[in-house]
């Protein structure tokens, strides 16, 4: 059957060394134990006490400490230096399955990449493997322990519920989408991780499927993804006969050599990025995101803090080569990267302020957030943009579970008509949202503050005793994220008074939710205390250097051919300083509305009865956009899907029965006309008749030839006799 070989080898690229470990050189197997479980817990799941969740949990929780021994072993290698590369060949016999081991360096040190001949078509290899290095480790610590907090959060929320096994069962297919994605080492899985992804939200976002708006909410999402989806297959094509391979790194590799064109780096960069407008959420395909909200409130956490929305974040960041170049991020001042990531701040801020909904203010909190991250990477700060999304992951989760541990307690999710008064009754619910809320908000000491900071100065429009040597200057971009940072600091005191202030507005008397809730919460509560720690800014003196710039040194790429030189903006207390003041001025804002003015009126209002929409015109007419969603989903609703299925079906309808049909028709009609002429004229007075004619002259001829034959041998020699004058005649007169 051919021979088996296994190459392990590694390359330092510059300076780099090569990274090498078990661990990692065997990180498939972290997305491979959810799989196998998705297909036990869906097999046998109902078989065990727990209805299969012990699985799950199992499962996440083998992949979680796989995950951090692999982080551990990156990290080591990282401070360590690495090894130096060595190469060593094995000829195990039958078949032709080759492994590869190669060093492509990230942080100084050589990524660890491992593939296998998936396909061959002629002289072309297609393969399939990982690729790790530090943004994979980091992607797989955040997924795995996310995850596997949700799974043991859920074993209480969805206790009893119908499809308890089946839940869970995607819980699984989901984690393990998410960490095959993320370690992929081609685009061609990429593409198959990101569409299992949305194939596994869809499951789990039409959980309770029974009611409409669950179901409708799931296809819009699915709908809205694949729109996007179309720019990922064209962008991937694209990549792949430009670049000659769907490698990542050799796919990097090409866009920042000059492999590939300008127009080509452009094109696919633009057909990629409508892949992440419509997965991470971004102006204007974000609409599916907040209807997202009618799954299960672990779904929407998983969703929103760590796995399907910041796949488009990871993809940017992967392939960042490709749009480094294509959108020439260095040196400029604007892109469509960042004002798309600079717009979706702003409006994902705003549409979180007329929101009742509790769960949809955090929806539109996460593509605020995501848009942040968006502009990060647009402006060139790709360390900054990872290092909120490991933030974000945390105090984003803790938000959310939290929202559902209200939820759990009041059975629903509306602020104003059943909440409020609730610290009192959910002091553990109440402290680890606050914790997240002041994460969310940037303020110091909190995870938020740190990395939200890192893409302030990241834009280079700062530029006041420190915030310089960016990438551009990207000072629109700037203002966008200051604007957005007082917005968000307003919209979350708004949440905290109306769900845990004030006198309580629902029925019956709440209660604080089980340890199965409350200890994943108190988990990501303090991860978004601490969680910024790892990345302190140069020139921090209150840490030893040491300790400095720890996110940067493991995660981002350093020294090597498939990612771009980019520069890192100096520190900027000022810039700092201003950001944290426009942060408490927005809470100021909002404190002084609803703990002053609003209480004032009663511990039970939620808003004043004579406020400014009742009052100014601009006001009323600005709610009323809000309250609209700028009026997007009207437009797709009612303008665009209205029109297919109005105008646009009734047009389509009228010309099938009127052009169509009537062409049809008319050529049916006309050849059964020409075919009446065809066999009455034709066949039956032309044709029928020359056989008939020839019929009768034959019958006549044979008739009188018949009369001849009288026996009379006189008579035949006459015959004969005559023929022969004849046949002499011609003779004579031819020659």
């Amino acid at each position: 059957m051919g021979a088996l070989s296994a190459v392990f080898g590694a390359e330092a690229v510059g300076e780099a060394t090569a990274a090498s470990g078990w661990f990692l050189e065997n990180a498939w197997l972290i997305w491979l134990f959810p799989a196998v479980s998705f297909l036990l817990i869906l097999l046998f799941g109902k078989r065990f006490p727990k209805g299969g969740s012990e699985i799950g949990i199992f499962a996440v929780g083998a992949s979680f400490v796989f995950g951090v021994a692999t982080a551990i072993q990156w990290i080591s290698e990282v401070e360590g230096g690495g090894s130096k590369g060595a190469e060593g060949e094995y000829a195990l016999g039958a078949g032709a399955l080759s492994l590869a081991a190669e060093g492509e360096s990230s942080g100084g040190v050589s990524a660890v990449s491992r593939s296998i001949t998936w396909l061959t078509n002629g002289a072309e290899s297609i393969g399939a493997g990982i690729l790790i290095d530090g943004l994979a480790v980091m992607m797989i610590f955040v997924v795995t322990l996310v995850s596997l907090l949700v799974h043991v959060y859920s074993t209480d929320y969805v206790a009893g519920d119908r499809r308890y096994t089946h839940f869970f069962a995607f819980l699984s297919l989901f984690t393990a989408s998410m960490l095959f994605f993320v370690t992929a080492s081609t685009t061609l899985q990429m593409l198959v991780g990101w569409e299992l992804v949305g194939v596994c939200s869809f499951a789990l976002i039409g959980h309770w499927w029974e009611e409409k708006p669950n179901s409708n909410a799931a296809l819009k999402a699915f709908f809205t993804n694949r729109v996007g989806d179309m720019g990922l297959i064209i962008g991937v094509s694209i990549l792949f006969f430009a670049a000659g391979t769907f490698d990542v790194i050799g796919v990097n590799e090409a866009a920042l050599n000059g492999t590939m064109t300008h127009t080509v780096t452009l094109a696919a960069a633009l057909c990629l990025t409508a892949a992440v407008m419509s997965k991470s959420g971004q102006f204007f395909l974000h609409t599916w995101l907040p209807d997202a909200m009618a799954g299960p409130t672990p779904v929407s956490a998983l969703i929103h803090a760590a796995t399907m929305v910041v796949a488009g974040i990871f993809m940017i960041a992967r392939l960042y080569g490709v749009f480094f170049e294509g959108y020439s991020i260095g040196g400029s001042s604007l892109n469509l990267l960042a004002l798309i990531g600079g717009v979706t701040t702003l409006v994902g801020a705003s549409l979180a302020f007329v929101q009742n909904d509790i769960k949809k203010v955090l929806a539109y909190s996460t593509i605020s957030q995501l848009g942040y991250m968006v502009l990060a990477l647009g402006v060139g700060a790709w360390t900054a943009a990872l290092f909120h999304l490991f933030t974000h992951a945390f105090f984003k989760a803790c938000l959310f579970l939290g929202s559902g541990s209200v939820s759990h307690a009041v059975h629903s999710f509306d602020m104003k008509k059943d909440m409020g008064g609730l610290r009192a009754h959910m002091p553990h619910t109440y402290r680890t949202f606050m914790l997240g809320t002041l994460a969310l908000a940037g303020l110091p000491i909190f995870s938020g503050f740190w990395s939200k900071d890192e893409i302030l100065v990241g834009t280079g429009g700062w530029g006041f005793f420190g915030g310089t040597d960016a990438n551009g200057s990207y000072t629109i971009m700037l203002v966008m994220g200051l604007v957005t940072a007082a917005l968000t600091g307003a919209y979350m005191t708004r949440v905290v008074y109306l769900t845990f202030f004030g006198e309580y507005r629902g029925h019956g008397t709440p209660h604080e939710s089980g340890p199965r809730i409350t200890a994943p919460l108190w988990i990501l509560g303090s991860l978004a205390v601490v969680a910024g720690f790892i990345n302190f800014p140069p020139g921090f003196q209150l840490v030893p250097e040491s300790w400095r710039e720890k996110f940067f040194q493991w995660v981002e790429p350093v020294g090597v051919s498939y990612f771009p030189s980019i520069k890192h903006a100096t520190p900027s207390w000022s810039l700092a300083i201003v950001s944290v003041i426009v942060a408490l001025a927005g809470i100021a804002a909002a404190a002084y509305y609803y703990f002053v003015r609003v209480r004032a009126v009663s511990p039970m209002a939620t808003e004043l009865p004579n406020g400014p929409t009742r009052r100014w015109v601009l006001a009323r007419a600005g709610h009323s956009v809000l309250v609209n969603k700028y009026y997007l989903d009207w437009l797709y609703t009612r303008v665009i899907v209205g029109f297919v299925k109005g105008p646009l079906a009734k047009g389509t309808n009228w010309v099938n029965q009127h052009v169509i049909d009537r062409v049809v028709n008319e050529v049916g009609t006309r050849s059964v006309q020409a075919g009446n002429v065809v066999y009455h004229k034709v066949d039956q007075l032309v044709v029928d008749g020359v056989v008939n004619a020839t019929g009768k002259i034959s019958d006549a001829s044979g008739e009188e030839l018949r009369r001849m034959q009288t026996g009379k041998v006189q008579q035949y020699a006459a015959i004969m006799f005559i023929a022969a004058t004849i046949l002499a005649g011609i003779f004579i007169i031819v020659i």
